[in-house]
């Protein structure tokens, strides 16, 4: 896995609790299964495009900063 994939999936999980959101409250606003999430915070999955903007959009932050 490369390393700005890494961060990125580093970013989802420290933005999320950063604004304290639970692992499966995150999951049901985005719109996929609380597993699938936790998956993708362990960098076991990487998430599609479409999901990244919607997690984004959930925890209120723009899409770059999960890319920064």
């Amino acid at each position: 896995m490369e390393s700005e994939t890494i961060k990125i999936l580093e970013n989802i999980h420290s933005k999320r609790l950063a604004r304290k959101v639970s692992l499966l409250n995150l999951a049901l606003q985005v719109g996929i299964s609380h597993s699938h999430l936790y998956y993708i915070e362990s960098k076991r999955v990487v998430p599609s495009i479409d999901v990244c903007v919607r997690i984004s959009k959930a925890l209120g932050v723009d899409l770059k900063e999960l890319l920064e």
